[in-house]
């Protein structure tokens, strides 16, 4: 992921390539969805987020976690805001 990319664009792109996947007749199981994307983040900036987000989980859906850095953009721009 680029630099100052917001995180709701980069989950469109990654969500663009996965149907690209499934077009192509490729399937890709939920959790391994979930952690390419949590993988494909750097680590400077979500590292802390994403070790909250899977601590204690013994699986990992990826609307889940999707939704929760949707959140945490918002967060991050209404704080940014005031």
């Amino acid at each position: 992921m680029k630099r100052r990319v917001f995180i709701s664009d980069h989950i469109n792109n990654y969500t663009k390539l996965l149907t690209d996947l499934v077009n192509v007749d490729v399937v890709i199981d939920d959790e391994d969805k979930t952690l390419i994307l949590l993988s494909s983040l750097p680590d400077e900036r979500y590292e802390t987020f994403v070790l909250t987000l899977i601590n204690g989980r013994t699986s990992l859906s990826y609307v889940e976690i999707t939704t929760a850095f949707v959140n945490l953009e918002l967060r991050r721009k209404n704080k940014e805001s005031f």
